[in-house]
């Protein structure tokens, strides 16, 4: 008898650890699957300060206004829509020559000096894992809203702004590009630092006189157009005669004030060349009296503001404009070697031969002619 309650004991033992250990294999099962359904999206804060919940994996990107940056960040493999400004391959927007694809790619918006205008019908067809959108556009919770795909709003950076490091964290991080995005910050860090270091101990009274015009800004513009707070001229710590103005962007200003300046450099945007040329002829004394005409020290800067600031050729202007400002100190530099090192390792090829090519080039320019 004993022996026989002894076997039902152990038998009834046996089945509560068998359904405990049941029970345990399925909690810690529905456990692990939790954490797989939590894996598979990631909640990021995007440059708005939005939290955006997004695909843990991304396997296609929407772009509007931020396919330069996704272009710095090796990721255009990724991208299957941008805007009509991503379509068309020109010099003053370099990241469209290294990816002449772009030409076929779907627009999902427009870009431009009018702002972002989403395409939302083609953003739904598209569906891609991800849409970024340029932080100037505030619609992005009413884009995420209409089409059911994260938006995720990155701030376009300018030169040495203090924008770029965080954007580039942003992209690395939705896109599991950590790496690239700090390779990326540290080179422009270096950068930044080199330009400084060559200029900062410079006294004020061995700093030239400069001055930048035929600035591209909604449009094209002839001498007159110019910049306070010029990122290729704030890098090299130039004494750039529009900041006694207090303007910190670019407008128009009175060729009269110019002349009172009289700067003893003078910079030019080459592609604007033609309107600089009507006005010389329309005012040849204006500029005949200028100093900097006189002694030949007119200089190219190339355009890089376009579609926002395209900041390979922001870096290689200042680079430039250092060794004409202060050639002692940027004597080692080679401008076409510089210039290509900053395409290769921002745009992923050598670009400056297609710039000479073009006539756009960094050198001497002569007004008027």
């Amino acid at each position: 008898m004993k022996n026989r309650i002894k076997k039902v004991a152990i038998i009834l033992l046996s089945l509560v650890m068998m359904v405990s250990f049941a029970a345990c294999s399925n909690a810690k099962a529905d456990d692990t699957e939790s954490k797989e359904v939590e894996a598979t999206t990631k909640v990021v804060t995007d440059s708005l300060g939005r939290q955006v919940e997004v695909p843990a994996e991304i396997d296609s990107v929407g772009s509007l206004g931020v396919m330069r940056l996704l272009t710095y960040m090796d990721a255009v493999d990724l991208v299957k829509g941008g805007t009509d400004m991503d379509n068309v391959q020109v010099l003053t927007r370099p990241y469209t020559l290294v990816n002449p694809n772009f030409a076929s790619l779907t627009q999902i918006g427009q870009g431009g000096s009018g702002g972002i205008v989403p395409f939302d019908e083609e953003i739904v067809k598209l569906a891609p894992d991800v849409i970024f959108v340029v932080s100037d556009y505030t619609q992005s919770d009413e884009l995420q809203a209409k089409t059911g795909i994260p938006v995720v709003a990155v701030a376009s950076p300018g030169l040495f702004d203090g924008k770029m490091s965080a954007s580039m964290d942003l992209i690395g991080q939705v896109l599991g590009k950590e790496d690239r995005a700090k390779e990326v910050n540290e080179y422009m860090d270096q950068a930044q630092k080199d330009l400084n270091d060559r200029t900062k101990d410079i006294p004020e009274a061995s700093r030239p006189s400069v001055y930048n015009g035929a600035l591209n800004f909604k449009g094209k513009h002839g001498f007159d157009g110019t910049s306070g707070n010029y990122g290729p001229f704030v890098a090299i710590n130039a004494n750039n005669v529009v900041d006694q103005t207090g303007q910190k962007s670019a407008f128009s200003i009175d060729l009269e004030q110019v002349l009172a300046w009289n700067p003893e450099i003078i910079f030019l945007n080459p592609e604007n060349m033609d309107l600089v040329n009507e006005q010389y002829t329309q005012n040849p004394d204006f500029f005949n009296s200028l100093q900097a005409v006189q002694n030949n020290k007119v200089y190219t800067q190339l355009a890089y503001n376009n579609n926002y600031t395209n900041m390979e050729i922001a870096l290689a202007d200042a680079y430039y404009a250092g060794t004409i400002i202060y050639p002692d100190k940027f004597k080692d530099v080679n401008i076409e070697k510089k210039a290509d090192e900053i395409f290769e390792f921002l745009l992923g090829e050598k670009l400056y031969a297609k710039y000479t090519a073009a006539g756009q080039g960094f050198g001497p320019l002569t007004i008027g002619k």
